[in-house]
């Protein structure tokens, strides 16, 4: 008759019933409390003194890998969000997609890649007048923002990228969109570019350039509308 082998507690593995450190459990009760993203300082101030917060973060992130919901880092932030595979089954039959123009499009591109940019410059970039509500329904949507002003004739108001734009577009940072390789690789530039063609490296800085002013009271106001000399362009 076969002998049973009778595992003491000294036969378990040594992570056997071991406690969970209570650094994730205090992080996933933060994330899950908030309504927005919340960024590693703000999460290390709940946290006891010493505990590595991105460490925890990570594995936090590794735990929930294969659950519904994943921990995902957004413009810097970090959250909750629905495992991509299961995302249909919040859809709702009553969302409506709006697409936008190949010129909004074309300008959205601009001001992510050019930033901080006015609305001169997205013109000479593109090469054609920007129609006046190009850069309004960006605005609408959230996905840029007025930034300050340039030093320069009319201190032009300068746009860039939203933590809307990185939201929709689930990335980190500008930093992470594709580069001049990754685009001619998906097709989504010809082969046979202009010499010296290039795509310059994004960055979203808050930070004012050199070449910025801060805004004042009232410019929000200004920027979200189109100046009144161009209110008759096509």
């Amino acid at each position: 008759m076969p002998k049973l082998k009778v595992v003491m507690p000294d036969d378990e593995p040594d992570n056997a019933g071991e406690p969970r450190a209570e650094e994730l459990r205090l992080l996933e009760a933060m994330l899950f409390a908030s309504a927005e993203p919340l960024d590693e300082a703000s999460l290390a101030e709940r946290l006891p003194q010493g505990v590595d917060v991105h460490a925890a973060l990570l594995r936090l992130q590794e735990e929930y890998a294969t659950r519904g919901v994943h921990l995902v880092r957004i413009g810097g932030k970090w959250t909750f969000r629905t495992a991509s595979d299961l995302s249909w089954l919040l859809s709702k039959e009553t969302v409506e997609t709006r697409k936008l123009s190949r010129a909004a499009i074309e300008t959205l591109a601009i001001i992510a890649y050019h930033q901080p940019v006015t609305r001169a410059e997205i013109e000479e970039i593109r090469g054609v007048t920007t129609s006046k509500g190009s850069v309004d329904v960006l605005l609408e949507t959230g996905w840029i923002r007025p930034r300050g002003r340039r030093k320069s004739p009319g201190r032009p108001v300068t746009y860039g990228t939203s933590e809307a734009f990185l939201s929709h577009f689930g990335l980190d940072a500008v930093g992470d969109l594709p580069g001049l390789e990754e685009l001619k690789g998906s097709g989504l530039l010809d082969g046979r570019l202009p010499p010296g063609f290039s795509v310059p490296m994004p960055s979203d800085d808050p930070a004012l350039h050199d070449d910025e002013d801060p805004l004042e009271p009232g410019d929000l106001d200004l920027g979200l509308a189109p100046p009144p000399e161009r209110t008759g362009e096509e």
